[in-house]
């Protein structure tokens, strides 16, 4: 195979484009060594002579793999790592370390910054370009379920986007979730998972018929028998997607009750995931609190008075609900 074939990646457009990989050293013969090395092998390659100078490139324009030395001026390679692999939009690009320090200290302060491998100087070139090539597969496969969550999050704003009154519902829904989520103490995984199942809870709608779908009237019970099949519906959509493992439930149960008398599992309690829960809490208060063509918008008070008196009906998580109305009262949940 052609080198440039195997260094050629899709962008998030569709378009291929070479990988590019970032070398940061603040010796110029190191800098100069490596990228000839890495462009030989069909690389983009790119340079930095110190952290805060990796940093700013990073933030301008995210790499598919960064070499970093370790001991630099200014800012060293344990630092510019730790920023790496914390930054949300940067954690999952892989990150080498190579450094003439070779103790297990070293190591162990390397993996602890959240390196994915370590090479000592002076470094083997073919074991330092066998590294990087399983690296970069790596991250062209993480590219990959990146596009395809994009495919789909698009599908559900197809849905939001047929109903001129719902415009920024997902957005606001992903923010109140996850608002709600950090002051639960929800880890990082289920966060993300609540951001993104305020896109797509309500992606199995793009299986339901517009006459019902946009009916301005209300349902018939044939019809609403149709219309709740939509969270099993973009459970399916969803499933073959790993990454999207803990949003399947919010999906799937965003539409449960307290009390047991929700759909599709019919699920009372504790028995619907916690996820799902924080984000029923969320549907319900954009619901209300958006203007519609049969209602106005209620104010915060009167959306969240509402949900109590549901509370009291048995259909939502009055703990949550409590908090969330808390975060909203002081304005946090904005």
């Amino acid at each position: 195979m052609p080198v440039m074939e195997q260094t050629e990646v899709v962008d998030l457009r569709g378009q291929k484009r070479t990988q590019r990989i970032l070398v940061v050293d603040d010796t110029q013969h190191n800098r100069d060594l490596l990228e000839t090395l890495l462009v030989v092998e069909g690389y983009e390659v790119s340079t930095a002579k110190d952290g805060l100078a990796a940093i700013d490139f990073i933030e301008k324009s995210p790499p598919d793999l960064v070499l970093l030395d370790v001991m630099m001026p200014k800012m060293n390679g344990y630092e510019v790592c730790r920023w790496i692999k914390t930054n949300e939009a940067t954690m999952l690009t892989p990150v080498v370390m190579i450094t003439a320090l070779n103790t297990l200290e070293d190591k162990l302060q390397s993996i602890e910054a959240g390196a994915d491998d370590f090479l000592t100087k002076p470094f083997n070139k073919f074991e330092l370009k066998a590294r990087i090539r399983a690296l970069t597969r790596v991250k062209q496969y993480v590219d990959e379920l990146e596009r395809a969550e994009t495919v789909i999050c698009s599908l559900a704003l197809t849905v939001e986007a047929k109903d001129p009154y719902t415009e920024g519902h997902c957005e606001r829904l992903s923010n109140y979730s996850a608002a709600l989520g950090l002051r639960l103490g929800l880890n990082r995984e289920e966060i993300r998972a609540l951001r993104l199942g305020g896109v797509l809870h309500d992606l199995g709608k793009i299986a339901i018929p517009d006459a019902i779908l946009l009916k301005p009237a209300r349902l018939t019970e044939e019809e609403w028998v149709i219309m709740r099949r939509h969270p099993e519906i973009g459970e399916r959509i969803c499933e073959p997607m790993k990454s999207l493992k803990l949003v399947l439930p919010i999906i799937r149960h965003h539409h449960e009750r307290w009390n047991g008398e929700g759909y599709p599992d019919g699920l009372k309690g504790h028995e619907i995931p916690v996820t799902a829960r924080v984000l029923q809490i969320a549907d319900i208060y954009d619901a209300l609190a958006t203007k519609r063509p049969y209602k106005r918008a209620l104010s915060k008070a009167e959306a969240i008075q509402t949900m109590r008196e549901e509370v009291e009906k048995g259909w939502w998580d009055g703990e949550l609900l409590e908090m969330f109305a808390g975060l909203m009262m002081a304005g946090d949940g904005q």
